[in-house]
């Protein structure tokens, strides 16, 4: 399991350098290797946590996407095909519409996944432009990180 003090350190000092308009898909990735690479290191003290630190429930293996904007039919169905093409599987899923606005959360399980995380980011904006909606995608041990209060 990602070490989510690290993460949300390394987050934070990626934003802290490259500002907060920064391209999120190159800030993943960059925390991504960054983790990668220091991951061994931190884990040789037994968990390389500091005191009172807890960690993330999150995991590489699933992907948070996120949808915003004006309802229409077909947005539910157009982001759960990319997924289903992918071979990706659906564990928990929630959307509204309040006032004409549309919103919805997918946490997707991308173990057997056919396609990269970034391949699949790609999709959904594309996917996106062409529904007139904001779709984001990212992984959910770096949502936590990154999103964490």
């Amino acid at each position: 399991m990602a070490n989510e003090e690290l993460i949300y350190r390394i987050t934070r000092a990626v934003y802290g350098r490259l500002g907060k308009d920064a391209d999120e898909r190159l800030v993943e990735g960059l925390v991504t290797d960054i983790y990668r690479a220091v991951e061994p290191v931190a884990g040789a003290d037994g968990g390389g946590l500091e005191q009172g630190a807890t960690r993330a429930e999150g995991s590489a293996d699933r992907l948070i996407v996120s949808v915003f904007g004006v309802d229409h039919p077909g947005i539910v169905a157009a982001v759960s095909q990319i997924l289903a093409d992918a071979d990706c599987s659906i564990i928990d899923i929630n959307q509204t519409v309040v006032s004409g606005k549309f919103a919805m959360v997918i946490v997707a399980d991308t173990t057997r996944a056919r396609q990269t995380a970034s391949e699949l980011k790609e999709r959904f904006r594309r996917e996106g432009e062409r529904l007139g909606v904001r779709i984001y995608a990212q992984r959910e041990d770096l949502f936590n990180a990154m999103h964490r209060v």
